[in-house]
């Protein structure tokens, strides 16, 4: 393996938690589970069975993208958006929603078959949709 190239980890100019994370469910013929992703570091991804553990797993991503632009001398990009920009002074994280049966059935079913939770999924379509506005 002579073309390996070792890249020392530096200390990221912004932490892993100032950056917006995008969790998508991966298709089946992809191989199923979950995508993380970075809306302001391109190409920084990872993947997990479960929205959780993809997102445990950007960690390892975040430093080894850091370390690799770093290395190549190009910025690091600041972040676009920090959670703390989103976060309402009321928003307790808690949010309880009625549902139509049909609907709750569908996530349900859909739950079992990625081997998740409902609200790892909901949260994971939500993550998703909001990535894309």
């Amino acid at each position: 393996m002579k073309n390996v190239k070792k890249v020392k980890p530096v200390t990221p100019p912004y932490p892993f938690d100032a950056y917006s994370k995008i969790i998508s469910p991966l298709p089946p013929e992809d191989g199923g589970g979950f995508m993380a992703s970075f809306a302001d570091l391109p190409g920084c991804i990872s993947d997990g069975e479960t929205a959780e553990e993809a997102l445990e797993n950007s960690k390892d991503a975040f430093m080894a993208w850091v370390a690799a632009r770093w290395d190549m001398g190009k910025p690091i990009p600041e972040p676009s958006a920090r959670p703390s920009d989103f976060v309402a002074a009321d928003a307790s994280g808690r949010l309880l929603a009625r549902l139509p049966k049909y609907l709750h059935s569908r996530l349900t079913l859909r739950a079992q078959r990625e081997g998740v939770s409902v609200n790892s999924l909901v949260l994971a379509f939500i993550a998703a949709g909001l990535g894309q506005s």
